[in-house]
């Protein structure tokens, strides 16, 4: 295996690779300001912030050379969500083949990669110290640059790989199953968060619910499916606005009203179910498009985004393009495939990144990243 030898021994190559290229740190920064300064840049990208391995390479931040996602949903699907700890491992086995097939895909060898981009937080720690580690060995061992990428803004940069692009500034929802957030996009390199979830996000709303009504994880596709054939009304829940003036939003209670509706009807609730499901996922949905819309409005953007794995659902799709058009703006989603966690949007944001001088440093660590950002 080409790349093998980058990653097993985990912190003791990592070691071994600082110790080496550290005699000769002042070559190998040369070498990288002339790389970042190439027009045509290929950007390997690794993403492991979760519970997907994959790989990508990006040439100059908009075209997808290949990109390849090994899923771990089996192996989550009988605890009813991710396990930390079993994640971290299946990412050590998977990461070196994924790399290798996302390269094979792109008909690139190892030292026709211009620059690595690995994302830094946020997610399960020891899940991305896989990713992030191995790309500072990969990217040291052969003098290239690398940088780490926030995750959630690798996901508002997902729209950027469409025949249509959003114009700068535009307003973007970030609906997944760990965050719930609207962000005021300036540019590549500047995102402003406005809002976000005070407790679950929506696509944790979605598996708990379904979790609940026994349907098992995820539970994203699942209730969606179920709610094309309920009544959404027939059952009344809650819509969490909070302040609708900010961006704030809390599912908890949405959840906890679903709760008590099943515990409140053990003998027929069964037979609710699609109608559970259709007046849920309503009532998550009609928060988000307000507030969505109420985002544009605030900062005068014409453009608006919807980005991340929640982004998937058609119903959450139809709601905003019609509410979009109503107001006359101009909605952007990406691809179902570029929805969930994916390494082409780390590689994507990694290249403008990198061309505005954004390069790691040595110390750069996913750990401290991670918890920053939660904190």
């Amino acid at each position: 295996m080409l790349l093998a030898g980058f990653f097993i021994g985990g912190p003791v190559k990592v070691f071994a690779v600082r110790v080496l290229y550290g005699s000769v740190f002042f070559r190998v920064r040369f070498r990288v300001r002339l790389r970042v300064r190439h027009l045509v840049m290929k950007i390997l990208g690794i993403e492991t912030s979760c519970d997907e391995t994959a790989a990508a390479v990006v040439e100059d931040g908009s075209r997808i050379l290949s990109s390849v996602v090994a899923s771990q949903v089996a192996v989550h699907h009988p605890y009813g969500g991710v396990v930390p700890e079993l994640a971290s491992r299946k990412h050590i086995e998977a990461i070196v083949a994924v790399v290798e097939e996302a390269l094979e895909k792109a008909g690139l060898r190892t030292d026709q990669v211009d620059a690595v981009a690995a994302t830094r937080g946020p997610g399960l720690v020891g899940a991305l110290l896989v990713g992030f580690n191995f790309a500072k060995a990969f990217a040291y061992a052969r003098a290239i640059p690398w940088t780490g990428v926030d995750h959630l803004e690798a996901h508002i940069y997902s729209v950027f790989f469409g025949d249509e692009v959003p114009g700068l500034p535009y307003a973007a929802l970030l609906v997944s199953g760990g965050h719930t957030s609207i962000y005021h996009v300036k540019n590549h390199c500047e995102m402003t968060r406005l809002g976000e979830t005070l407790d679950d996000a929506a696509g944790e709303a979605f598996d708990k619910v379904a979790k609940m009504l026994g349907l098992g994880y995820p539970g994203g596709n699942v209730i969606s499916e179920l709610a094309e054939r309920g009544r959404p009304g027939k059952i009344q829940f809650p819509r969490a606005y909070m302040d609708k003036a900010a961006f704030a939003f809390s599912f908890s209670g949405l959840k906890t009203a679903v709760n008590r509706f099943i515990q409140t009807h053990p003998e027929n609730y069964h037979e609710l179910i699609p109608d559970i499901a259709a007046e849920f996922q309503a009532a998550v949905i009609e928060v988000l498009v307000y507030k969505l819309m109420r985002a544009a409005e605030k900062t005068g953007c014409r453009d608006i985004a919807l980005v991340g794995g929640v982004a998937a659902n058609r119903k959450l799709r139809e709601e905003l393009a019609k509410a979009a058009k109503d107001a006359g703006l101009t909605l952007f989603t990406p691809s179902i495939d570029l929805c969930g966690d994916n390494a082409a949007m780390i590689a994507g944001l990694g290249y403008h990144l990198l061309k505005d001088g954004d390069k790691a440093p040595e110390d750069l660590s996913a750990d401290v990243y991670s918890r920053a950002a939660r904190g």
